[in-house]
């Protein structure tokens, strides 16, 4: 698996660990008076023999837009529509995981967002159950199409 560092949404690099950079983002937009909402989410693409995922960290300004973070991993390897689905969703509690402590410590509980349809009729969904149960599981907010944009518009744009 190759994993690229995290970047900005416009493509600079982020130089410090993650966490440092979500605690520094958070604490620049405290000062600047707006009040944020965490949204974390992965969304994959499969590009010939490589499955590309991209994995994002939504900081949304509450009235006043919103900005991002993201990572890009390569995997060369095949796997079912249900374990892509189930690869996503881990990789965003997997981040969940290693940003808690700092978003605990602002107050901020992040909402995990999964690139799973809820509707039988969508290929997605033989993963939905599976996923919102492990999510919810652990005590998080899990947010799926149509309500998870981390996942299916903001890191869907990056695997497109």
């Amino acid at each position: 698996m190759e994993q690229q560092p995290w970047q900005r949404f416009g493509g600079a690099s982020l130089n410090e660990p993650i966490a440092e950079e979500v605690n520094n983002a958070l604490v620049a937009e405290w000062k600047a008076g707006n009040t944020i909402q965490v949204c974390l989410g992965t969304d994959s693409q499969v590009k010939g023999t490589v499955i590309e995922f991209a994995t994002v960290i939504v900081f949304v300004r509450k009235g006043k837009g919103a900005f991002l973070f993201l990572q890009r991993t390569m995997l060369r390897r095949q796997m079912s529509i249900r374990e892509r689905m189930l690869m996503e969703v881990d990789k965003t509690v997997q981040l969940g995981l290693q940003l808690s402590a700092v978003l605990e410590k602002h107050g901020i509980i992040p909402e995990l967002h999964i690139d799973i349809n809820s509707s039988p009729v969508y290929k997605s969904n033989v993963a939905f159950s599976t996923a919102m149960g492990y999510i919810s599981g652990m005590g998080w907010i899990c947010r799926a199409k149509p309500y998870a944009f981390a996942s299916s518009s903001c890191a869907n744009k990056i695997v497109q």
